[in-house]
């Protein structure tokens, strides 16, 4: 049985050491060619945790590739990110046929107290499981190529005051294009993303109407992820693009609706209606109901007598 090992990377010269890859050229930054991968361990599966951040195209990789609960067949085109920190599993499997690609790597520290340290938690796909991995058209992956090899370019012509910020603003052309594509891949699936705006509303639905509310609180938008099986991540990343709300916002807009269902049918207090819905507190309950409506749950009654 083989003793499988949990690797922590923790710069570029390790990853480079562990894919089998010459020297980085810079201490905080590597493009590195998938082709050229070749890992230094004689277990089937490597699972490591890094303090980097991956942004990759990649194309037949060998064996599943895991990272959150999910994972992939690399046989299509795609683009993937991962955040630091975050726990990474690959089943290698031995084949003739060589990946192709391309994986950006670079360190927390080279962009420390620069703008884009400041917003690059706002790309959300850094937290999409694999399997909500960007699929990538011909011209799309012409365009992010092509920034890569500038990026690696620019630091292969020599380090001066003016390389890192070149570099970080390319890297940031390349979030915003990921950006964009992600758009378009949630509107062309329409189809599949409007089944998943079904199943909210009926995974909503089904919650409120629980006699055991009470007991289980508000929904959180961890557990309407958790239970259509996509990322908290993707699921806001596609609700914001089909709708122009976050998840939170859904839940307060059933939760609402629920609400002005009982205070208009039944003679329940609005303390009862409050802890049925899952508020530990009726205040709570009255204080959104008021931010929604512009009404307080009592002035709503009213308003149907």
């Amino acid at each position: 049985m083989t003793n499988r090992k949990l690797y922590t990377i923790e710069t570029i010269s390790e990853f480079h050491r562990i894919t089998g890859l010459p020297k980085p050229q810079h201490p905080l930054i590597s493009l590195i060619d998938y082709s050229l991968v070749d890992y230094q361990i004689e277990e089937s599966e490597i699972t490591w945790v890094q303090d980097l951040y991956f942004m990759g195209f990649k194309r037949d990789i060998q064996g599943k590739f895991h990272y959150g609960q999910s994972h992939y067949d690399f046989d299509e085109g795609l683009m993937s990110f991962i955040a630091p920190r975050q726990l990474v599993k690959l089943n290698i499997s031995k084949s003739e046929k060589r990946p192709s690609g391309y994986i950006l790597a670079f360190h927390p520290d080279f962009i420390w107290n620069t703008p884009l340290s400041k917003i690059i938690n706002d790309y959300k796909f850094f937290g999409y499981d694999v399997n909500e991995a960007l699929f990538v058209s011909e011209k799309e992956e012409e365009i992010l190529i092509e920034l890569f090899k500038g990026i690696e370019k620019e630091y292969q012509s020599g380090i001066d005051q003016f390389t890192q910020n070149i570099i970080i603003a390319q890297i940031g052309v390349i979030l915003n294009y990921c950006e964009r594509f992600y758009q378009r891949q949630f509107i062309t699936r329409k189809k599949s993303n409007h089944q998943v705006l079904d199943k909210l509303e009926y995974i909503l639905e089904d919650y409120f109407n629980d006699d055991n509310t009470i007991n289980k609180g508000l929904p959180t938008a961890h557990f309407i992820a958790e239970t259509l099986n996509v990322s908290p991540n993707y699921l806001g990343g596609l609700l914001k693009s089909l709708t122009g709300q976050t998840t939170q916002q859904h839940i307060h807009n059933k939760l609402i609706e629920k609400a002005k269902e009982k205070l208009s049918t039944t003679a329940l207090s609005v303390s009862e209606i409050a802890y049925g819905l899952g508020f530990e507190h009726s205040q709570s309950f009255s204080k959104l109901f008021k931010t929604k409506t512009s009404l307080s749950p009592v002035e709503f009654r009213q308003s149907f007598n």
